[in-house]
């Protein structure tokens, strides 16, 4: 049984690489389609396990609300990275510009979808009162920001900067990287543990090495790229520890959320991994890591 488990989280594992290869190298409308049936799929397995999502049809407008706007948002930030009239993408590789207030498509992307969407929530909250209370809607304003808007940073990595397809993959380095080399240092070595209560699994010195581990990977990614993108190593390592922490954060996040409502995993969606957020809490977490450090060091 376990070995029969091994090989179905290893298929489900190389074919999710190698859509993320197609739909990254790809990219444009391609890239903001895929991350937006991602978010889709997030979004409801949220809504399942903080409760707002039930079978009740009459308490759906919350669910339906958060579907439409993350079509919606995905939609406007893909318009908001293109450049008027020319078809090409707006970049930003500068830290000035991103000082800009509002300046920059990124800036207006974010905080304007950002915003409107919480008001459209605000609005179903009152319209549908007494249906839903305050914990409801907050658990959907909540789930909206954790799952679409922070999985749209992969998109915003991919397009905003001239060697996107290039720098986007820091964040799969990070995150599925660390927790790779985590996993084998704990294993080997690992004898403190981390968060017993939480991940009785994880431990100190797995932590340790899925730092530095993922330090190393982005390191050598840099390296061997050669000229594809400019970015010191000694900045490759810092991006690539800090990314991998934040990773392991959003690793336990998602996993506290479980413990608190009760749930084994947030959906079935990829066999041998559970649901969307079950595979991609650590990616949801590094991936605006990496935005921001790459902001300023680019």
């Amino acid at each position: 049984m376990a070995g029969r488990m091994f090989w179905t989280r290893l298929a489900s594992g190389i074919t999710l690489v190698a859509l993320a290869l197609v739909f990254i190298m790809a990219g444009g409308p391609v890239l903001a389609a895929g991350l937006c049936l991602i978010s889709l799929s997030a979004y409801r397995e949220l809504g399942r396990a903080l409760g707002f999502l039930t079978d009740d049809p009459d308490r759906r407008a919350l669910v339906y609300t958060g579907m439409i706007l993350t079509v919606l948002y995905y939609l406007w930030v893909y318009l908001q990275m293109r450049e008027p009239w020319s078809g090409k993408y707006r970049t930003m590789d500068s830290v000035w510009l991103w000082y800009a207030s509002l300046q920059t498509a990124r800036d207006r992307a974010l905080v304007i979808g950002i915003t409107a969407a919480f008001i459209v929530f605000l609005f179903v909250y009152v319209f549908r009162f007494p249906k839903y209370h305050g914990r409801d809607v907050t658990a959907a304003c909540f789930s909206f920001l954790y799952g679409p808007v922070m999985l749209s940073f992969l998109y915003l990595i991919r397009m905003g900067f001239a060697d996107g397809k290039y720098l986007v993959w820091l964040v799969f380095l990070c995150s599925w990287g660390s927790d790779t080399c985590a996993y084998a240092v704990g294993m080997l070595i690992g004898r403190h543990k981390m968060t017993p209560r939480l991940s009785p699994k994880k431990s100190v010195e797995g932590a340790v090495g899925g730092v530095v581990g993922a330090a190393l990977l982005v390191m050598l990614y840099v390296y061997l790229a050669g000229g594809a993108f400019s970015l010191p190593l000694w900045q490759a390592a810092l991006l690539g520890a800090s990314g991998a922490a934040v990773s392991m954060v959003g690793d336990l996040a998602a996993s506290a959320f479980k413990r608190d409502y009760g749930i084994k995993d947030y959906g079935k969606l990829i066999p041998g991994h559970g649901g969307i957020m079950d595979r991609f809490d650590s990616v949801i977490i590094a991936a605006p890591l990496i935005f921001i450090g790459l902001s300023f060091m680019k």
